[in-house]
């Protein structure tokens, strides 16, 4: 599908995962293209899962570990999606949960185009038991737009950032964030604000009001910006419970701006 408005164009693949193939600004593409990148939504959980167990009261569920020795990014970019509804400007695409996760319910995703800006929104609903679970977004924002300019830069200001530890999981130890290059997630208590910044170019901002960004730049080709309603291995250290009665939902907007 395609959504068009202003200067700006998004490809969407509802059956490759639910992801953005494409996002044009003036004819110049944003997202890096392949297998795998584009931007796709991370759900039921973000980021790592240590060794793809988690702990839910009295059950302990393992899960594929499709980057080992841990589970990541959850099944939804691994799934195909059925379209909603679809417009020019606007489309709602939903999933069904199932195996390889453990609980039945619905994933729910809408994705609107305006002029100068992108909001993306999800919502997991549970339809039996309760189940913990975390959503977000998995951008591969290029490096090099191709048109002779400086590479992005990244630009924010976190609050803290979760230690890493040899096992590319946070430690539960909060730190004053470092330099980068990073695959690091900071916490920003008055919601996610990262800019991309095509120094002469472009200035595209992440915004949502989750606390939770991940950060990954240690590609030559791409920056990733993940806002995300936990951190990594989240499942296991700050569960956040999805109902029949109270659903997980969080979104995040992106908007641009020409430089120069």
């Amino acid at each position: 599908m395609r959504l068009a408005a202003g200067e700006a164009e998004v490809s969407v693949d509802a059956g490759d995962g639910g992801r953005l193939s494409s996002l044009r600004i003036g004819g110049v593409e944003l997202l890096r293209q392949g297998a795998g990148f584009g931007s796709f939504p991370m759900v039921p959980w973000c980021g790592r899962v240590a060794e793809g167990r988690f702990r839910d009261g009295a059950e302990v569920w393992q899960l594929p570990l499709n980057d080992p020795p841990h589970a990541i990014h959850g099944t939804g970019r691994e799934m195909p999606w059925k379209v909603a509804l679809a417009s020019g400007t606007e489309t709602v695409l939903t999933c069904e949960l199932g195996e390889p996760w453990p609980y039945p319910g619905r994933v729910t995703q809408r994705i609107a185009l305006e002029d100068g800006a992108l909001t993306l929104s999800m919502g997991v609903e549970a339809y039996e038991s309760s189940f913990p679970a975390q959503i977000g977004w998995h951008p591969w924002f290029l490096r090099d737009l191709g048109r002779g300019g400086e590479g992005a830069r990244l630009e924010f200001d976190a609050a803290w950032q979760e230690e890493r530890g040899g096992d590319h999981l946070p430690t539960g130890r909060r730190i004053a964030p470092l330099p980068g290059p990073w695959d690091d997630c900071f916490g920003m208590p008055d919601g996610v604000d990262v800019k991309v910044v095509w120094p002469g170019e472009l200035e595209l901002t992440v915004a949502s009001r989750e606390q939770w960004v991940v950060v990954y730049d240690e590609q030559a080709e791409a920056v990733c910006v993940e806002p995300q309603t936990g951190p990594p291995n989240g499942l296991n250290t700050l569960p956040r419970l999805v109902t029949q009665l109270d659903p997980l939902e969080a979104s995040t907007t992106w908007s641009w701006r020409r430089l120069g």
